[in-house]
C-alpha cells in the first residue's frame, strides 16, 4: 500500500496508532517564529501561557517548529504587539486585545467588556457560538489570524489607597484599569490609565495614581500592591471572563504546512485551559495570605455596580450606532450573553449560591 493512500484512508486515529504521525512531523521543514508578548517575565501565568504554548509547539512536531517567546519590551513596548505582528516585524504575539481598543473598540470584544460573558461562557462563544468567527473577519483587516490563548476567570476590582464608600468616590480619581473599562470609568467621572502591568507599582507607589487593578490575587501579590494600596475590591465588573489572544500574522500562517496549522491551533487550546487552571488553583491561597498580611478586603457598593452597568449599557448603544464593526461583533456578543444568563441563572448560580453558603 502508498503511504499516502494509507494515510488518507485510516485516518488520523488510525495513522496516530499505526505510528505514522511522528514520520510526517518529521517530514515537516524546519520553522523558527518570534512571539512578543505584552507582559512580563515575572507573571507566570499569564506569561508563562506563552511558554506553555511554545513548549507544546515544540513538543508536537519534535522539536522541528521553535518559538522563542519574548516578554512585552523585549522586541517591542507592550502595546505595540498587533502593530508588530499586521507588519511582520514578529510572526505573533500573545495579547489582551482590549489593550487595543484605541484601534477599534471592537478589539475589546474579543477579551473582556464590562459586564460582559464570563470565563465559560466567552469560551462557548468563541468555540460553539460565532465569537471565533467573527473575531477573524475583523482581524483580517489587520493581517491577522487569532486563537484564544487563556482566561484569568473573574478578576478582582483592584486595590485603592482610600476606601470607596459610594460612586461619588470614583470621581476624581486617577486609577490605572485594562483596556476599554476606561471609557466607562470616565463616564462615572473617572480618570482612566493605560499602564503596562510591569509599570504599575511604581505609578501606585509614587502616586502618580490613585488605584490600580491588575488580574487577581496571585499575580497582584507577585507585583506588591498591598505594600502601597490597602483596600481590595471585588468583583471586577469590567472582566468577567477576560481571554487573551495568540495574534498569528496571517502570511506567516498561511506559509505554514496544514499538519502544522492543526499543531499551533492545538497547542493554543491546550494553552487557553492551562492558564485558567492555574489562576483558579493559585488565586485561593493568595487570597489567604493577602488578608492575613493585613490587606482589607470590600465588595463594591451597590450604588458603584449600579451606575457601572448603566453608563456600560449607554456606552455600548453610542459605539453601536457609529462603529460598524462593533455593531456587528457586539450584536451576536449581546444575544449570545443573553442566553448564557438565562441558564446560568438556573443551575449554575443555584449550585454556587448554595455551596459558598457552605462552611467546608
Amino acid at each position: 500500500m502508498q503511504r499516502r493512500s494509507f494515510v488518507h484512508g485510516a485516518g488520523i486515529a488510525g495513522v496516530l496508532a499505526a505510528g505514522v504521525a511522528p514520520a510526517v512531523v518529521n517530514a515537516q521543514a524546519a520553522v523558527r517564529w518570534r512571539l512578543a508578548s505584552s507582559f512580563p517575565k515575572s507573571l507566570d501565568t499569564i506569561f508563562g501561557a506563552a511558554e506553555v504554548f511554545a513548549k507544546k509547539v515544540s513538543d508536537l512536531t519534535s522539536g522541528k517548529f521553535q518559538i522563542s517567546t519574548h516578554a512585552g519590551g523585549e522586541l517591542m513596548p507592550p502595546f505595540g504587539v498587533v502593530d508588530g505582528v499586521q507588519g511582520g516585524t514578529v510572526e505573533m504575539a500573545h495579547t489582551a486585545p482590549y489593550y487595543f481598543f484605541g484601534k477599534d473598540e471592537t478589539f475589546a470584544l474579543a477579551c473582556a467588556i464590562p459586564f460582559g460573558l464570563n470565563s465559560r461562557q466567552m469560551t462557548a462563544w468563541m468555540f460553539e457560538g460565532n465569537g471565533l468567527k467573527l473575531m477573524r473577519e475583523f482581524y483580517k483587516h489587520y493581517n491577522i489570524i487569532s486563537f484564544p490563548g487563556g482566561n484569568t476567570g473573574a478578576q478582582m476590582g483592584g486595590w485603592y489607597r482610600k476606601e470607596i464608600k459610594t460612586a461619588a468616590d470614583i470621581k476624581g480619581m486617577k486609577m490605572r484599569i485594562g483596556g476599554f473599562a476606561g471609557k466607562v470609568l470616565e463616564r462615572m467621572g473617572g480618570v482612566p490609565q493605560n499602564i503596562p502591568g510591569g509599570e504599575i507599582y511604581q505609578a501606585l507607589e509614587k502616586g502618580t495614581i490613585d488605584a490600580a487593578e491588575w488580574v487577581g490575587p496571585y499575580d497582584d501579590q507577585k507585583l506588591g500592591f498591598n505594600k502601597v494600596a490597602p483596600n481590595y475590591y471585588y468583583p471586577g465588573w469590567w472582566e468577567g471572563g477576560p481571554q487573551l489572544d495568540f495574534l498569528i500574522n496571517i502570511k506567516a500562517y498561511d506559509a505554514l504546512s496544514a499538519e502544522y496549522k492543526a499543531v499551533v491551533e492545538c497547542a493554543a487550546a491546550y494553552a487557553h485551559i492551562d492558564m485558567q487552571a492555574k489562576y483558579d488553583a493559585r488565586n485561593p491561597v493568595a487570597l489567604k495570605q493577602l488578608v492575613g498580611a493585613g490587606t482589607k478586603l470590600f465588595r463594591f457598593p451597590k450604588d458603584v455596580m449600579e451606575l457601572a452597568f448603566k453608563e456600560s449599557m449607554a456606552l455600548y448603544s453610542d459605539l453601536s450606532a457609529k462603529n460598524p464593526n462593533w455593531k456587528k461583533v457586539y450584536e451576536d456578543y449581546s444575544k449570545f450573553r443573553a442566553e448564557q444568563n438565562l441558564w446560568f441563572r438556573f443551575a449554575e448560580s443555584g449550585f454556587d449560591d448554595f455551596m459558598q453558603a457552605q462552611k467546608l
